[in-house]
């Protein structure tokens, strides 16, 4: 993957000085510490010696886009001499990250207690499955696993019916953009105090952070909310409607003053004068004619045409959008949302800030493409000491 060319503020990036080693994997972790590269952190991304296990055109474009504005290393870990690497590594870091199950990092003697020995001031991030303590702590999976055990994928389903789940890896991006936080909060706090500390997070924690009063309303009243669909019980109508092109738009309407909006866009019909719906609790009552109605209008105009009026009349509406829809969004385009790159293009940071922007400078890397500069940089190593690590399979 290549990165776009940008103009360079001559300010340093915000987080210019912090060094994190990231040994994490997959997405949550990656996504973490990209948020943090993208602002000027140095990562130097910790890789294993062997390739990987696919190599198809998904599998690089997920990989770039999770890991650009990295550097990358190759170390074996199963190697005495891969661990003593680490550990002077670590010397030369603010912060380490790893989204392993916890016994991972203590097998290598690489946990928080043998860490803060190296650097009594160091930030470790750790984000497993179900974090660091507890029956389940040594529980290992992926995004799907961890919706499932936050309660996630049973509420995004409709009544009656099996869980649907929400189609992708939704909680890793929460979980990453938890840890970005931690992270932070917990450099600030060794700038105030001069301490480091060990952040231990649950992805499954983190999700289910995101259910909304799901976990509240049980445990006020004993009673397990069912799952909702598309509709809600503050909203009516609160739904998608299919259109005239085959298309869908989204529609919610949640006060009085949304109601007469959606009455003007609608061509103020007779139909919606009624008393029954003159409250929110009316139309909540009789949710099926409401939406039944709405559908009927919808069917005879596009999904743009329908989004339009709805917000000209202030109705929260909006067309159902595909991938391909939001690689020609003119709105995204206007504010530089895709980075292009080599046959593709990938997201920038959706945070603007005006005195130390996001900078694009560096891909994704392969594995070890900085080998040279980290281990001679950082460590001292000379060439032939870095050659003869190469030999033994240590890096």
């Amino acid at each position: 993957m290549g990165c776009r060319e940008v103009k360079i503020n001559n300010k340093k990036p915000v987080l210019h000085n912090i060094r994190i080693l990231d040994f994490t994997w997959v997405l949550a972790g990656p996504y973490a510490t990209r948020l943090l590269a993208d602002f000027g952190a140095e990562v130097v991304k910790v890789q294993p010696l062997r390739p990987p296990e696919a190599d198809d055109a998904f599998t690089r474009a997920y990989y770039n886009t999770f890991n650009r504005n990295k550097l990358g290393i190759t170390l074996n870990l199963d190697r005495p001499e891969g661990v003593a690497l680490a550990r002077r590594l670590v010397a030369t870091c603010d912060a380490v990250a790893e989204n392993f199950t916890p016994r991972v990092m203590a097998n290598w003697g690489l946990d928080y207690a043998n860490l803060k020995n190296i650097r009594p001031d160091i930030i470790m991030l750790s984000m497993s499955v179900m974090g660091q303590t507890g029956p389940w702590r040594d529980f290992t999976g992926f995004g799907p696993t961890v919706q499932a055990f936050s309660g996630l994928t049973a509420m995004t389903s409709f009544p009656g019916q099996p869980p649907t789940g929400i189609g992708f890896s939704y909680a890793d991006h929460a979980a990453g953009l938890y840890a970005s936080l931690a992270l932070l909060g917990a450099l600030e706090y060794r700038r105030r105090t001069g301490e480091g500390q060990h952040i231990d997070l649950s992805q499954v924690e983190a999700a289910a952070s995101l259910l909304g009063g799901g976990v509240l309303d049980y445990a006020m009243s004993g009673r397990e909310p069912p799952p909702a669909g598309n509709a809600s019980p503050r909203a009516a109508p609160h739904d998608v409607y299919r259109c005239r092109d085959g298309r869908w738009c989204a529609v919610a309407v949640f006060t009085d003053t949304e109601w007469k909006g959606l009455k003007r866009a609608l061509g103020s019909p007779a139909w919606a004068d009624a008393s029954r719906f003159a409250t929110l609790s009316g139309r909540l009552a009789n949710i099926e004619e409401v939406g039944g109605k709405v559908a009927a209008w919808m069917k005879g105009r596009t999904a743009a045409a329908a989004m339009s009026v709805l917000q000209e009349n202030g109705v929260a509406a909006g067309v159902v959008q595909d991938a391909g829809d939001l690689a020609r969004d003119p709105q995204l385009k206007a504010r530089d949302f895709f980075i292009p790159a080599k046959n593709a293009f990938t997201d920038a940071t959706p945070i603007k800030m005006s005195a130390a922007p996001a900078r694009y400078q560096r891909p994704a890397p392969p594995p070890g493409r900085d080998n040279d500069d980290v281990y001679r940089r950082l460590l001292g190593l000379g060439r032939e000491e870095i050659a003869g690590l190469r030999e033994k399979g240590v890096i």
